[in-house]
């Protein structure tokens, strides 16, 4: 199987981060999940603006086996504007849907309601994986429109306990 996903990577970190019970992703336990669980070959890690601060992240999340996607921003707005990377992900997405026949099934990482009207093209089309929804009480209702077999969860507590990064202990 050829699958690819897609991450919003603001929402994956705030999705978890700032959930009732926070807690963070260890991003290669999560590369290795999205492979051996959903064959992903390629996954796209959008990220904001380039912060210099968040250079090791980067660097991380690349190591990870993750192809890195920076959100464009004209000079003047890079060091005040969000991430927003809505747009990009639905571009490529749909750019990988028409130009990449090869492209078996389609994975989204989002709660994000926006990507709603991609999310059931991919669907309707039978190209659609499974859209995991960093937090459930994050998730958009909207997806509920498209049946539960085409969404997951990442903190349900089988398949956090995969990817959550673990604190390591002092040998101390």
């Amino acid at each position: 199987m050829n699958n690819q996903a897609f991450i919003d990577g603001q929402n994956l970190i705030l999705g978890t981060t700032t959930s009732d019970k926070p807690w963070k992703i260890d991003f290669y336990r999560f590369r290795e999940y999205l492979r051996r669980k959903y064959n992903v070959t390629k996954a796209y890690y959008f990220i904001g603006c380039i912060d210099d601060n968040l250079q090791d992240l980067y660097d991380m999340v690349q190591d990870a086996g993750f192809i890195l996607v920076f959100r464009a921003h004209g000079e003047k707005m890079i060091s005040h504007k969000k991430g927003n990377v809505d747009t990009d992900i639905v571009f490529t997405i749909m750019r990988n849907f028409h130009e990449n026949t090869d492209v078996d099934k389609f994975f989204l990482v989002s709660g994000d309601g926006d990507y709603y009207k991609t999310v059931k093209y991919l669907r309707d089309q039978g190209k659609l994986g499974k859209i995991l929804f960093p937090a459930r009480k994050k998730a958009s209702s909207l997806y509920r429109q498209i049946g539960n077999a085409y969404y997951d969860y990442l903190d349900n507590a089988g398949v956090r306990q995969k990817i959550e990064l673990k604190k390591r202990r002092n040998k101390n």
